[in-house]
């Protein structure tokens, strides 16, 4: 990230939530820094600021553990996309989601938008584990898996959460936010199947929410505009010496 990044303010805020290994810090390593680390557990929060065109947007990752489940809440405060992670090969991590992490959202902005995002597609899926990202820095959106340069295992895991899975979490979710499917973004294109060890789909999330949430940063813009009292302006008038009358 560029040092000037650093010191800006993020105009928006986004949040991953999902139970613990099932590759949330990986993801955002994934994407941030085109990479893959076998990372350890989170503990508490931590958060990337990612500059997209001329806006800096806060990543937040979270912990999963049980006991850090208190603070997802506090970090979902203003979040303006939620990021629900899951691992393709872990049932309970998907029931984890509706179960515990759903309701953390409530903190969230009233707009906020939902991803269901399924990690470790490597591990299932033949389309996911011969795909790499590309090494230059360069932030274009994957259009499909490619051809890997180096050999791959083929995939050894067990799929046990299907997409229709996914897609019917989604929907519960917006019947637990009380919205009218008809009224929300359609569920085909708000679930993911991703994997952050070879990069798949990873970027395709990432930039799809970043212009999802161009509207929230705009809307915080024109609020921004409104008029406001000059205080340095102020306490000069306040300072000055009355004149004397003659």
């Amino acid at each position: 990230m560029p040092d000037y990044a650093k010191t800006k303010k993020p105009d928006v805020k986004l949040v991953i939530l999902g139970d613990m290994n099932v590759g949330k810090t990986s993801l955002l390593h994934r994407y941030m820094e085109r990479t893959f680390k076998d990372t350890i557990s989170t503990v508490g929060g931590a958060f990337f600021l990612k500059q997209w065109g001329p806006y800096n947007i806060s990543i937040w990752d979270t912990a999963g553990r049980e006991q850090f489940h208190g603070l997802g809440s506090m970090y979902c405060r203003g979040a303006a996309a939620v990021i629900l992670t899951y691992d393709v090969t872990k049932w309970q991590s998907l029931v984890e989601l509706e179960n515990r992490f759903v309701s953390l959202t409530d903190t969230a902005n009233s707009d906020c938008i939902f991803a269901i995002v399924g990690n470790k597609a490597d591990l299932t899926d033949t389309r996911a584990f011969a795909v790499e990202p590309e090494e230059n820095g360069t932030e274009e959106k994957e259009q499909g898996p490619r051809a890997s340069s180096s050999p791959a295992a083929p995939p050894k895991g067990h799929k046990q959460v299907s997409r229709e899975d996914a897609v019917a979490l989604y929907s519960r979710i917006l019947q637990y936010k009380l919205l009218a499917e008809e009224t929300c973004l359609p569920a085909e294109r708000m679930c993911f199947e991703t994997s952050a060890k070879t990069g798949y789909n990873v970027d395709l999330l990432f930039e799809t929410l970043f212009s999802m949430v161009l509207p929230s940063i705009r809307r915080k813009e024109a609020q921004s505009d409104s008029p406001t009292v000059d205080l340095e302006e102020c306490r000069e008038v306040k300072g000055a010496k009355p004149g004397c009358c003659t």
